[in-house]
């Protein structure tokens, strides 16, 4: 035992946050964004006791349960202020979210993670893919990772399997592992009601390809080519209702709502839509 226990704790003490800070200090998101990831956008109910609370273009959804609520995705790391702003518009409590989740751990996404999950304490699950990923704040990542971290890394709470369920408050949520665009990319099937029906949701992980090297190349992540295939044929056959992506672009969400417009469930019920964006999606990982 050290002679000097108290000189020995300071020392601990001091590594400890030294090595905190500089790690932290080597978070970088990148900087050169569409102005639509972070141009604001009017929160509003999509069906039943789900919500858009995100920007124009990076979505981010709310589902609200009489236990809590769950928030899928942030957006970048400036957006805490704005998912408060929207979460708060719509008459809800932000410190009311229990459950995190994304469809990919990317800083596009993931970019605010960290710090909700600071302020409300909520519990962060991801798909086990994305796992590594999301603790080491997008170092991992066979893309787009690099030796600084492109948003704060994130404590995970659960890791989830293909197929595993999400219960809060009455609402449960299945997670389809659709890898691909990450390793642990992901999408949310579940049951939504109104007054007038139920609802069958999917929110989809659309299989775009990030990177420009052949997926020959890519050493870190050998099976993409096969995870790719088997991720367009499992989302070829699901069945839904409703459905919307991980960004707005991809679903058209400013073709199918405007600002202020009234609740419109049926504007989201757009088969033709999901199943043309997934054939060019498709053609171009067939032609890659």
């Amino acid at each position: 035992m050290s002679r000097h226990p108290f000189k020995l704790v300071v020392s601990v003490l001091w590594l400890t946050f030294y090595s905190f800070v500089g790690f932290a200090q080597e978070v970088e998101e990148p900087g050169d964004t569409p102005v639509e990831w972070s141009k604001p956008y009017p929160p509003f109910r999509i069906a039943g006791n789900l919500y858009y609370v995100g920007t124009q273009d990076l979505a981010c959804y709310l589902i609200t349960t009489p236990k809590g609520n769950i928030l899928i995705n942030t957006g970048l790391a400036s957006s805490v202020g704005q998912l408060k702003t929207n979460i708060e518009a719509l008459g809800f409590k932000f410190k009311s979210l229990k459950i995190l989740l994304t469809t990919q751990a990317h800083y596009d996404h993931m970019g605010a993670m960290a710090a909700v999950q600071k302020i409300t304490g909520a519990k962060f699950m991801v798909d086990q893919g994305d796992r590594e990923v999301a603790e080491d704040g997008g170092r991992s990542d066979y893309a787009i990772g690099a030796d600084k971290s492109t948003y704060r890394p994130v404590k995970v709470d659960r890791v989830l399997h293909n197929g595993d369920k999400i219960t809060l408050g009455g609402t449960e949520l299945v997670m389809l592992h659709h890898p691909g665009h990450t390793k642990g990319s992901c999408s949310f099937q579940f049951i939504v009601k109104d007054k007038k029906r139920t609802y069958k949701v999917l929110i989809a992980n659309m299989p775009t390809i990030v990177t420009d090297k052949k997926f020959s190349e890519l050493r870190s992540y050998p099976q993409i080519a096969a995870d790719y295939a088997y991720t367009i044929k499992s989302m070829k056959s699901l069945s839904f209702d409703i459905w919307l992506a991980s960004h707005a672009s991809q679903f058209k969400l400013q073709a199918k709502h405007k600002p202020g417009a009234p609740y419109n469930p049926e504007a989201f019920m757009d088969h033709r839509g999901y199943n043309d964006s997934l054939k060019k999606l498709e053609e171009q990982f067939l032609k890659k």
